[in-house]
């Protein structure tokens, strides 16, 4: 049997999943878009690869709702960069969505279950 690479085994993301998942990085604290992306994936088990084009419309999208907030400081780096924030509109929402989230896994369970 062939192996299968960390690639093979990436999981495609429903639509809207992306935005629960910055929130939710976010809410450990602020984070430049490179760090969230970074976490996200590290906190899967490298199973999400969030791709640039994708994470950062997602935390646009995110900041125009006022979801989130940014500003830029100094990186670790001592580079500029744009660190995210959650803030209290966002932390309400990702409490909406993982509720939402949670009714839908158990859904889907429900369907998948053998008779």
């Amino acid at each position: 049997m062939p192996h299968k690479t960390a690639g093979e085994n990436r999981i495609e993301l429903l639509q809207g999943t992306l935005d629960m998942l910055v929130l939710r990085t976010l809410q450990w604290g602020p984070q430049h878009g490179h760090g969230v992306g970074q976490a996200i994936r590290q906190n899967s088990a490298e199973l999400l690869l969030i791709e640039r084009g994708s994470l950062y419309p997602a935390l646009h999208r995110l900041e125009a709702r006022g979801l989130i907030a940014s500003e830029w400081k100094a990186s670790d780096l001592n580079r500029r960069a744009k660190y995210y924030r959650l803030t209290a509109a966002g932390r309400k929402q990702l409490v909406a969505e993982q509720s939402k989230w949670k009714l839908l896994v158990r859904t889907i369970a429900r369907v998948m279950r053998p008779a």
